[in-house]
């Protein structure tokens, strides 16, 4: 979703890499994880896509890093359901989950929460994305980063760990549910009156931007890297615009 409908967000995700002092190298013939055939029940569909994700990334050294926990639970939770029954391929996703890591869990393992000395004035709320929380463990770590930007207020979400009802293809297939959800989460969003909502999944961000823009709310629901990048001066927008 970010390469092929957000592509600031893999920018912003290089700003705040490169900011670290990191060289960062994008494998261009990646394409996806295969988790949206597998959420979906078509595993035949998903396994030539993930077997190509093993294939791509166990060649490049380093650790490999990801703005999505959904993805980053995929490939580390998952992958060895997926590739039942072939040992071999078990035996490299393990390997290969071991070096990859959702952004943020990246930069608080390596370089810890308070590497990001930026400033960004505004007022903002963060949402825990389920798959970040409840797949790998990343609760308390993008709060810690976010406060120590310079400038940026961080207003308190109500029921912040409960899910924003996009869940990948179950926001389709049961949407007056999805929708329920959205609008309890809205509710406790407006409550906040923080100018932007923060998440680390896209595909939660796109959810609650476009529920709000529904409503004609103004709030801005912006992913964590693009938070990042615009407190530490990234030029991903310049970039882009090249």
């Amino acid at each position: 979703m970010v390469d092929q409908v957000a592509p600031s967000v893999g920018e912003c995700t290089v700003d705040v890499l490169e900011y670290l002092g990191l060289e960062v190298v994008f494998v261009k013939d990646q394409t996806c994880c295969g988790q949206p055939a597998f959420n979906s029940g078509f595993r035949s569909e998903a396994f030539p896509v993930a077997k190509r994700f093993v294939e791509l990334f166990e060649s490049v050294e380093g650790p490999i890093v990801v703005p999505s926990g959904s993805c980053a639970a995929m490939v580390r939770n998952f992958y060895k359901d997926l590739f039942r029954g072939d040992s071999d391929l078990i035996q490299r996703s393990s390997r290969l989950s071991g070096r990859l890591y959702e952004f943020t869990e990246f930069i608080s393992k390596f370089f810890g929460t308070q590497a990001i000395n930026g400033n960004l004035k505004t007022t903002a709320t963060y949402h825990k994305c389920c798959h970040l929380l409840r797949e790998i463990g990343v609760d308390e770590q993008p709060v810690e980063m976010l406060a120590t930007i310079e400038g940026l207020e961080l207003k308190p979400l109500e029921r912040a760990d409960v899910c924003c009802g996009f869940g990948g293809s179950f926001s389709v297939k049961m949407p007056d549910i999805s929708s329920a959800i959205l609008d309890e989460k809205l509710d406790f969003i407006e409550a906040t009156e923080a100018a932007a909502v923060v998440a680390a999944d896209i595909g939660c961000v796109f959810q609650m931007q476009g529920g709000l823009r529904r409503r004609g709310s103004e709030i801005q629901v912006i992913h964590i890297a693009e938070a990042l990048s615009r407190a530490v001066g990234g030029h991903a927008k310049t970039r882009h615009a090249r």
